[in-house]
């Protein structure tokens, strides 16, 4: 029996130092040295707290609207151009004039500014349209039929602005070229043009290619943050794509799996709830992690003492850590939103590796008993 309690006791001085883990222990994350690991490239840790967690809630990302900064003007220019079609409205003071038809009294005739640049009326022969405002067009035409029609007055309409388009592509309902009006057109207003998204919106991406510069954002994001709702520029192309939110859990949880999103927005509390919650003999209540990669503008923010080291960056990994110990834990992680691809994970508590030995040596010690009852 002697003999046992040795090999038992070293087998245990063994077990617990290579026992297998889910994931580090809190202690081993809350340790690291945050501008070190911030300056090697590592991660960020940000633990959740009264104090910080209002700045992460009401934090705007901008990081879509930014990649167009200085990348096209915006809005379809407001001069005429190859492909323009229109509507020439031409009225003569007389009933018998070269236009007066009928009981308007005026002709209606349509054009489109052709390949070099001009539209045909009958009488006044070829007019300059490209590089002419609506207006400048107008006064040219109604020159040129002066001494060949009665005092004539001459109104252009423009129909469909085609030598200014963008492309919308994608899981929308109505693919297509849409030409863009005169007035500023911003990236909402084409994809209502284009019938909208076939799928929920939180589970659509826009992706916006404005010559070499492309940016991603959620469709959502344009109406939540309506600054990425950037103008749109002639040429611009946008595909929407639909693709399902989800987030990963790990660790002292009840079930370590791929969980997609229900709703428009989940927070930490709806989430560890969807795993089952923490498992009561393994989980550290203190050592609940969130893993992301974050705005670094966010970063700078949360801790200002990296603001120099973090200058440049657009993403940081950022470790969030929550205590569920204490009760306001609780109320923090219902404010604090779930984002795709979050990676979530709760650490053992120290003395679950204790119930890991246990469990390994319970066989060898019920096989003993075993063995001694028959030899007694």
């Amino acid at each position: 029996m002697r003999i046992l309690l040795v090999l038992v006791a070293a087998a245990g001085l063994f077990g617990c130092a290579a026992l297998p883990g889910d994931g580090p222990a809190a202690i081993n994350i809350t340790t690291q040295d945050v501008e070190d690991s911030a300056q090697s490239g590592d991660y960020t840790v940000v633990t959740i707290d009264p104090g910080n967690i209002d700045a992460i809630r009401s934090y705007r990302p901008m990081a879509f609207a930014n990649q167009f900064r200085g990348v096209g003007r915006g809005g379809s220019p407001t001069l005429l151009g190859v492909g323009d079609t229109l509507t020439v409205s031409i009225w003569e003071a007389s009933p018998d004039g070269l236009f007066s038809s009928g009981d308007s009294g005026s002709s209606q005739i349509p054009s489109v500014v052709d390949e070099h640049g001009y539209i045909f009326v009958p009488y006044a022969g070829r007019v300059r349209a490209a590089g002419l405002s609506i207006e400048g067009l107008r006064q040219s035409v109604q020159k040129k039929l002066i001494g060949k029609a009665v005092e004539p007055q001459v109104l252009i309409s423009l129909r469909d602005k085609l030598s200014s388009t963008a492309v919308v592509v994608g899981d929308v309902a109505k693919p297509g070229v849409y030409p863009l009006p005169l007035r500023d057109t911003r990236l909402l207003d084409l994809v209502a043009q284009a019938g909208g998204a076939r799928e929920a919106t939180y589970e659509t991406v826009v992706t916006l290619k404005r010559g070499n510069r492309a940016g991603t954002t959620r469709l959502e994001d344009l109406i939540d943050y309506p600054e990425n709702n950037v103008l749109i520029s002639p040429n611009d192309n946008i595909l929407l794509s639909h693709r399902p939110r989800t987030f990963s859990a790990f660790g002292a949880v009840k079930a370590n799996q791929l969980v997609p999103f229900r709703t428009k927005s989940v927070t930490m509390a709806e989430a560890l709830a969807t795993v089952g919650g923490l498992r009561d003999e393994r989980a550290d209540a203190n050592g609940v992690f969130l893993f992301r990669y974050e705005d670094a503008e966010l970063v700078r923010r949360l801790k200002p003492e990296l603001a120099e080291k973090l200058a440049g960056a657009e993403t940081v990994p950022l470790v969030y850590k929550l205590g569920l110990r204490d009760p306001k834990g609780f109320f923090m992680s219902q404010h604090f939103e779930m984002r795709d691809k979050d990676i979530l994970y709760v650490s053992n508590h120290p003395t679950a590796e204790l119930g890991k030995f246990l469990q390994i040596i319970a066989p060898l010690i019920s096989n003993y008993s075993t063995v001694q009852r028959i030899t007694d």
